[in-house]
């Protein structure tokens, strides 16, 4: 599933994927837990991270979930190499640094919150008394659940997912019917915009899920996928076709994946992403797509030749008047590719007039 979210929700995806179910540190893990012993995890040996090792001792040793039990039966921190294919400290003291803020209360958490912020490395810290886990990555926290738990709330979110899908589906074909009659207000596209960053984060969300279910979410990503599909492809395709010429699609998308959830909800923050809008607009000003999302319906039409149809014709109300021999005129583009565009465009205008009025 194509994700655009930032490098920090990715760290923490890498370091969850490194302890999911089924991998032998998750298996390690697991056994100090069921033993009721803590343990604090470095996974990665750089140089950063062994000078703020103090202590200890060198263990170099192949990686097995024995050998990483039985250490940790030790109180000091244990460093794993970053492929995760050796231990290479043991019973170390580690030393970050202290002004790196923490929430956390207890000293092993403390400690493996700071590592990880200060040295932008991976660190699992299990609690002795409570069995908790805990994944410090990307600047982030995540608290590892028990697996039926994390499954059914995942289950959940497809079920969120899937109605949100339905009400991203009927803007979009209303944006589409409107377009097609040349009635597009700035409120229909920034409807679809925020409809897709909705989306988007549930799917995020249950991605992250999966990736930390490992090998016991195979149904679950099946059905991400279905459901997902090209989404995100489609949004920017809308983005493109609206988002003023000094800007790019990336642009907007990440504008709306800073906003808060609640900030989510108001249209004109949306349509103020697309840069479209003023102080003093209104949200029911006419706004004209490009055609990018309708061109690439044409399954012969490259992305390059439907830009440059795009912008030859400026605007999808001429677009939809061009005839076969207008298409052709376009920089490479042959008559048979003009008649299928033709051909896809009229197709498409009158399933979204008749879609409308049925």
């Amino acid at each position: 599933m194509p994700m655009r979210y930032g490098s920090a929700n990715e760290q923490m995806r890498q370091a969850l994927a490194r302890i999911s179910p089924g991998t032998p540190l998750r298996d390690g893990i697991e056994r100090v837990v069921r033993a009721k012993a803590g343990a604090l995890l470095v996974l990665d040996d750089g140089a950063d991270v062994l000078s703020i090792c103090s202590g200890g001792f060198l263990v170099d040793a192949p990686y097995s979930p024995q050998r990483l039990s039985e250490l940790a039966k030790m109180d000091g921190a244990i460093i794993i190499s970053s492929d995760g294919g050796r231990i290479a400290r043991a019973n170390v003291h580690l030393v970050p640094d202290p002004t790196v803020p923490t929430s956390e209360t207890g000293t092993r958490h403390r400690t493996a919150e700071r590592v990880a912020r200060s040295l932008s490395v991976p660190v699992v810290s299990a609690s002795e008394e409570m069995g908790v886990i805990n994944v410090y990555a990307g600047g982030g926290k995540r608290q590892l659940q028990e697996i039926g738990r994390l499954l059914e709330r995942a289950n959940q979110a497809l079920q969120t997912l899937e109605r949100y899908k339905i009400r991203l589906d009927d803007a979009m074909a209303k944006l589409t019917a409107v377009e097609v009659e040349d009635l597009a207000t700035l409120r229909d596209v920034a409807g679809v915009v925020q409809r897709g960053e909705m989306v988007h984060r549930i799917a995020d969300e249950i991605e992250t899920m999966i990736v930390e279910l490992g090998v016991d979410a195979r149904l679950l990503r099946l059905q991400l996928d279905e459901l997902y599909g090209e989404i995100d492809d489609e949004l920017e395709l809308v983005v493109q076709d609206y988002v003023a010429d000094d800007r790019s699609p990336s642009e907007t998308l990440a504008i709306m994946s800073r906003l808060t959830d609640e900030e989510t909800h108001d249209l004109r923050l949306a349509a103020e992403a697309l840069h479209r809008l003023e102080d003093d607009d209104d949200l029911s000003m006419s706004v004209t797509p490009r055609g990018l999302r309708l061109l690439h319906r044409t399954k012969r039409l490259s992305s390059d030749s439907a830009i440059a149809i795009a912008g030859h014709f400026d605007g999808l109300s001429k677009l939809q008047r061009a005839s076969v021999d207008d298409l052709s005129k376009v920089a490479g583009i042959d008559g048979a590719t003009a008649a299928e565009v033709r051909e896809t465009i009229a197709r498409v205008t009158e399933s979204a007039i008749l879609d409308q009025y049925n």
